[in-house]
């Protein structure tokens, strides 16, 4: 790293010898900041400017929205506005400056929307939350630490610089991350505190490693499993190694508004204790796995929009994987854990200090990973490519660098968490029965919606109201159909003067051999994974 001339002086850092030092100006500024020659003062609002431009460099993010930036500081991007902002310092260093005068709310206001247009004069540049990629192609992770430390991961190994390399910008919802150490047991000190087998261990620490890959879409994490097997506290560790929050666990948005809120704020975040998915909801964590923008009218505009995009990391935690819906069914990876015996079990507070004592430990086992991962991904090839190929290739990766098979079990996991999503929706198992007795059925919606019995004697809430609606489920059940082994098709048209589309319901022909879940293996290891433990030096 380049040194610096400039040195902190208790806990601030003093701009460079070209420009005036806070006290330095207030010493040659009147008291009451009028004029040497008894001319008109300039206003609060020019000062303020004056104050801001002295210190801060102003930006526009890519999606629409400026930020300043300290020219001798941390890498980071203040809002304008709001509570942690540059509103909030400006205040102050006025109040610091000019002795003896406060801004007035109405000229902090001007001030800021001067300095917004002076952000608005510049191209738009990358703003990240937690985790960017720098310009060279290193992965950058934000400690989120006041000084501004990062984690640079490079296809040769990882460490931590003063300054990152990326524009970051923070949130409320984020909290520190300890700094990582070199650490050979750090997989061994994590799976200790986990009740899962190898397999899933392996897919777990697979899915940690994908979650600092900006980049690409990660499948959403489903913890399952009874009541007493610490879903909960296992999500939110696995949170709080990626993006720590003071609030890693999270209930279910009551609508898109309050979701995009959630999103905007943090890297990753997990939903608890999810039984069932609104359809809204279910689409909405869909496009949050693959990347999602939103458009929404600015407060108080008629023509002015505001754009939110962002690829996020999700866990949940349930009961039943029946709750997921066809399309998520096909985004997420699902981790079974067991039921903790009761000699094991221990104390929320116990657990609590055990993580901390071990979460650096395994953040550098895990950036060791990483940098491994990093240097054969982009020889990977797969034979065939699921539905979430990006993150099937870091699992190949993982394999290559580790010797598991992490990539097998997801997939078989994967065809399991289909069947059971199936078994969650009536309707899709109606067709399932209509398929098992017809072999083959041809005809529209409105024909297959008579041809299906309502199950019971009240029709379920999810179950198709009209012929449109039953042709729109049919469709978006199609890809978990086809995993049990039922085609659909709905190229046809009937031969009619109506041109009616048709679908076209048959049993495709069995595959050779039916995945299975992986037979679990022996919990809580007693040694360390092969493979861990190299300094940045030693990898590959």
């Amino acid at each position: 790293m380049t040194a610096r001339s400039d040195r902190p002086v208790n806990g601030h850092t003093h701009p460079g010898a070209n420009r005036p030092t806070p006290a330095k100006t207030a010493a040659r500024r009147p008291a009451h900041g009028a004029d040497d020659d008894g001319g008109k003062k300039p206003s609060a609002a020019s000062r303020l400017v004056a104050l801001a431009r002295e210190g801060y460099r102003f930006v526009m993010s890519t999606d629409g929205r400026p930020y300043a930036v300290a020219m001798d500081g941390p890498n980071l991007a203040l809002p304008l506005r709001g509570r942690a902002g540059l509103r909030q310092r400006l205040a102050r260093r006025y109040a610091d400056t000019y002795e003896g005068e406060v801004a007035s709310q109405s000229a902090l206001a001007d001030a800021m929307t001067v300095l917004e247009g002076i952000a608005e004069d510049t191209d738009p540049v990358p703003v990240e939350l937690r985790v960017g990629r720098a310009p060279a192609g290193q992965i950058v992770v934000d400690l989120g630490t006041a000084d501004g430390r990062a984690v640079v991961v490079t296809d040769v190994g990882w460490n931590v610089v003063d300054r990152a390399p990326v524009l970051f910008r923070r949130s409320g919802a984020m909290a520190p991350m300890p700094a990582p150490v070199l650490d050979g047991d750090g997989l061994a000190k994590l799976h200790a505190l986990l009740n899962m087998d190898e397999s899933a261990f392996h897919q777990l620490v697979a899915w940690l490693v994908a979650a600092w890959i900006p980049d690409i879409p990660h499948p959403a994490l489903v913890c399952k499993g009874e009541q007493g097997t610490g879903k909960s506290k296992a999500a939110q560790m696995f949170i709080n190694l990626i993006d720590p929050s003071p609030a890693a666990k999270r209930s279910q948005p009551r609508d898109p508004q309050e979701w995009n809120t959630q999103a905007f704020s943090s890297w990753a975040l997990c939903l608890d204790n999810v039984s069932t998915i609104a359809p809204w909801l279910s689409d909405t964590l869909c496009k949050a796995v693959t990347g999602d923008g939103v458009v929404s009218r600015a407060l108080y505009t008629d023509d002015d929009v505001v754009v939110l995009t962002f690829r996020r990391v999700l866990a949940l935690t349930t009961i039943d994987a029946g709750a997921l819906a066809g399309d998520l069914a096909e985004r997420v990876l699902l981790l079974d854990l067991q039921l903790i015996d009761s000699t094991r079990r221990r104390s929320e507070e116990e657990l609590d200090a055990t993580f901390a004592a071990v979460r650096p430990a395994v953040l550098g086992t895990l950036f060791d990973v990483l940098a491994c991962v990093l240097a054969v991904l982009p020889s990977v090839r797969l034979d065939s490519m699921p539905r979430m190929a990006d993150f099937a290739r870091v699992l190949a990766a993982v394999d290559q660098t580790q010797g598991w098979h992490t990539l097998d079990d997801y997939l078989a996991t994967s065809a399991n968490v289909a069947t059971d999503a199936l078994e969650g929706d009536p309707f899709a198992m109606a067709i399932g029965r209509l398929v098992d007795q017809e072999g083959s059925w041809q005809g529209t919606a409105a024909q297959l919606l008579e041809m299906l019995p309502v199950p019971g004697l009240v029709r379920p809430p999810n179950w198709p109201k009209d012929a449109t609606r039953a042709g729109g489920r049919v469709k978006r059940l199609a890809p978990l159909l086809r995993s049990i082994g039922i085609t659909v098709d709905d190229t046809q048209r009937s031969r009619d003067r109506h041109r009616h589309k048709l679908l076209t319901l048959a049993r495709a022909a069995p595959a050779e051999e039916s995945a299975s879940a992986p037979e679990q293996a022996a919990f809580w290891p007693e040694v360390a994974p092969p493979g861990h433990g190299r300094t940045p030096s030693e990898q590959p």
